[in-house]
């Protein structure tokens, strides 16, 4: 099916995260550069070109989270880890693209959306250009950042291919597990971009980059 446009990727963001490295602390409700975490990342999507269809936000009920599209999914069970996250999520995607990505990423930009999108849809070496839902060589691209570790929650997915992954039981499931057989593109990606908010010593540094650069 050619582009959509705007349908023709939606969004998941993992926010149930119980932050035991932090103490317990909501994860998504951590705040760097005077916006929490979920807030950076619901902003990013909201901007990108070309525009997101369905985000979908899985983690506990937040009432005060009134965006326009944006709908809330639960993992099961509560607290089941990031695969059974990406299922809740993934029940809700009707488009043939997926953004997949975790809370804690409070620089991820456009241009790395924009790159992660491209990887996937680019057609196959000599063949005419492929529209968003078109069968092509790649079924995932992610980031990887400057140590060469893959962010696997850093991710745009063939739909298609990440329903094919996910297991009958997906609860306590690893997201690496997702990529066995798959066709995956890697996005090399600068530090700040893959700065996650896992410990307190990342959220410190987060907040001081944060002041440094003014993101």
């Amino acid at each position: 099916m050619p582009d959509a446009g705007p349908a023709s990727w939606d969004a998941v963001v993992l926010a149930g995260g119980q932050g035991r490295r932090l103490g317990g602390a909501d994860k998504a409700a951590v705040m760097i550069g005077g916006r929490s975490l979920l807030d950076r990342v619901l902003s990013v999507l909201a901007t990108v070109e070309p525009g997101v269809g369905r985000v979908v936000v899985v983690g506990p009920d937040r009432p005060g989270l009134a965006r326009a599209g944006v709908l809330l999914a639960r993992e099961d069970p509560p607290g089941g880890g990031p695969v059974a996250g990406i299922a809740a999520g993934l029940a809700h995607v009707r488009a043939p693209l997926v953004v997949v990505l975790a809370v804690d990423l409070p620089f991820l930009g456009l241009a790395s959306l924009a790159e992660l999108r491209a990887a996937v849809t680019a057609p196959p070496c000599g063949a005419p250009p492929a529209g968003a839902g078109a069968a092509g060589d790649v079924d995932v691209a992610l980031l990887v950042d400057p140590a060469g570790r893959d962010q696997t929650l850093a991710a745009v997915w063939r739909s298609a291919a990440l329903r094919a992954a996910i297991p009958p039981r997906p609860a306590g499931a690893a997201v690496r597990a997702l990529l066995a057989g798959r066709k995956v593109a890697r996005v090399p990606a600068d530090a700040l971009s893959c700065l996650d908010c896992d410990a307190e010593p990342d959220v410190a540094a987060a907040r001081a980059a944060a002041d440094r650069t003014g993101l």
